[in-house]
């Protein structure tokens, strides 16, 4: 279905932003993020004019993954604060404007989750078909190498399966051996699930980002993958969109969203995504969910060695993926546009020039991402202009990723730690932790105590009292573009046409609806460049484009040559 002005959902016109709450802000001096801090924070996302908040997860954990193990989904972490302070933080966020996402974790609980507590109390617990238990391989003892149900390697390294001695049976984890997976076959466990999500919808949230949901259906027969690595193979054929996972959503909406999906948002973080399986998430006559997060333009940079051994980013790459997404979801279903997020590295260190160029360079990504047919999403301390921290020692890293690719690394010797301080510099998900830069402080203005991870050294020149102050600055842009999705109906809603799409230096498109024609260009380089759009965009009598609506750059410039990191928005006369 194609949307018009008059019936198109509120957030396609909407911007979301993300906080991390161990990094966003401190508000009682022990080194890490709270709810009361974020409370106090509110009026900078006011003035940027967000209307939603996604909060990563603050419910009650044992912190292995950073709060993604979540040990109690009806509490507040007391890192974080109470269930009163969330409270406060859902008023003031209405009383803003502005909506609050929770982050629903629901492929796998924490270990010490009551629920895999029970579970993991014998074979004949009530619980135990809430994750998924197997025995030995036919014939092997427990423990003996090889004896694990499949041969799936884990997301974090090693076997998805975790020997339980008391029983001598395996439970399946994709990710951290302390996240156990759900078995969504029982019944039970989604009807749990569903009565914790409405439990929140009535505390007054406005919906929920999902974690990996499209791992949430696994084979039954949980058959062994191709060997990858060593003896572990890739199990991802049998639980990424797996046989029941649209089923499952379509339950769910039922359940949980029928009669107010329309006040909501619902957003499918969706790794190993496929265009069309994406069509029938986000397809709103299916009811699952409004949009999804794909990986394709995040993967574009990983070289042979995988994330964490980085190559250049090849711009027709970039074009030929969200040009394919952008055609993809043009008639129906909804993008999700993003460049950061916790998981991600700092874009204008990624993609863009974090020297010389950091403000132009941060700007003009900015641009050709708000510009896309989709909700644009902000991550914390992006609206700043922050780059990778580029640690100089690994002892200086916490994440456990980071941790465990070291560690596995030194053991196999296939790197040194040169090598291995580099690919971290570039790609650990430490980059995007780092606490957000509020002023010049010894802690940055965020914390009065010593942070939980090291604030970045350069929030000395960049910092939010700085960008507020500066007319030009990335925030004051990333404010202008948020604006001009929540007044121009063709930001929102308007028809994508790629240009140049074999040119390296320059992206290029348009954005068009019932007449009116806006024309985005980006110069993706520290090179000045002379830009002829041919026929797809012919120049004016006065050898431009057209009308400005919104640059990078202070001054006219020269009308087709753009300057090193330049963006402009024209609108046709």
């Amino acid at each position: 279905m194609r949307w018009t002005v008059e019936d198109a959902p509120w957030w396609t016109r909407a911007v979301v932003y993300q906080i991390y709450p161990r990094s966003f802000q401190d508000s009682d001096g022990d080194g890490v993020g709270d709810l009361r801090g974020i409370i106090s924070r509110l009026d900078h996302l006011a003035a940027l004019g967000i209307d939603v908040v996604w909060l990563s997860p603050i419910y009650r954990s044992p912190q292995d993954d950073n709060g993604y193990d979540i040990s109690d989904y009806q509490d507040v972490d007391p890192s974080f604060g109470t269930l009163a302070d969330l409270d406060e933080l859902i008023a003031a966020l209405h009383e803003r404007g502005m909506k609050l996402l929770m982050d629903l974790v629901v492929n796998h609980t924490s270990d010490e989750h009551p629920w895999f507590l029970e579970s993991r109390s014998g074979p004949d617990s009530p619980k135990r078909d809430w994750y998924w238990w197997r025995p030995p391989r036919d014939g092997m003892a427990p423990g003996q190498p090889g004896a694990e149900p499949t041969n799936w390697h884990s997301f974090f390294s090693g076997s998805t399966w975790e020997l339980d001695e008391a029983s001598g049976e395996y439970y399946l984890h994709l990710f951290s051996r302390k996240q156990p997976d759900l078995n969504w076959e029982n019944p039970e466990v989604r009807q749990a699930v569903y009565a914790m999500m409405r439990w929140w919808l009535d505390r007054g949230v406005d919906g929920f980002r999902m974690d990996v949901i499209n791992l949430i259906s696994k084979d039954t027969a949980l058959p062994d993958g191709p060997v990858v690595a060593g003896v572990w193979g890739d199990g991802s054929p049998h639980y990424t969109d797996g046989p029941r996972v649209h089923e499952f959503l379509q339950e769910m909406h039922r359940e949980v969203f029928a009669g107010r999906a329309a006040q909501l948002l619902t957003v499918g973080e969706t790794p190993g995504v496929t265009l069309d399986e994406a069509l029938k998430y986000t397809d709103p006559e299916r009811a699952e969910v409004d949009m999804v997060f794909q990986f394709e333009h995040v993967g574009l940079d990983h070289g042979p060695g995988g994330k964490f051994d980085p190559r250049p980013l090849r711009l027709t790459d970039l074009k030929a993926t969200f040009g394919r997404w952008q055609a993809g979801l043009a008639e129906r279903g909804w993008n999700s546009l993003y460049w950061d997020n916790h998981d991600q590295p700092r874009v204008v260190s990624r993609f863009g020039d974090d020297g010389r160029y950091r403000r132009e360079s941060a700007k003009a990504l900015a641009t050709l991402l708000h510009l896309h047919r989709g909700t644009p999403y902000v991550y914390q301390g992006e609206e700043l202009g922050m780059t990778n921290a580029r640690f100089t020692r690994l002892d200086q890293y916490r994440d456990i990723e980071s941790l465990r690719h070291v560690a596995q690394a030194r053991a196999l010797g296939t790197a040194t730690d040169e090598q291995l301080l580099a690919g971290l510099a570039a790609m650990s998900r430490d980059n995007a932790r780092t606490p957000v830069q509020w002023d010049d402080s010894p802690q940055a203005g965020f914390t009065t105590g010593t942070p939980w991870l090291a604030v970045n050294p350069n929030h000395t020149e960049v910092n939010a009292v700085a960008e507020r102050a500066d007319p030009e600055s990335v925030f004051h842009h990333h404010r202008r573009l948020i604006g001009l999705r929540h007044t121009d109906p063709v930001v929102a809603l308007g028809d994508f046409t790629m240009l140049l799409p074999e040119d390296e230096q320059v992206y290029a498109f348009t954005r068009t609806l019932d007449g009116d024609a806006l024309l985005v260009v980006v110069n993706v380089s520290g090179e000045e460049r002379a830009v002829d759009l041919g026929d797809a965009w012919p120049t004016g009598p006065d050898g431009g484009w057209g009308d400005l609506v919104l640059g990078t750059h202070a001054g006219a410039g020269e009308p087709t040559t753009l300057r090193p990191w330049e963006a402009r928005v024209v609108r046709r006369r």
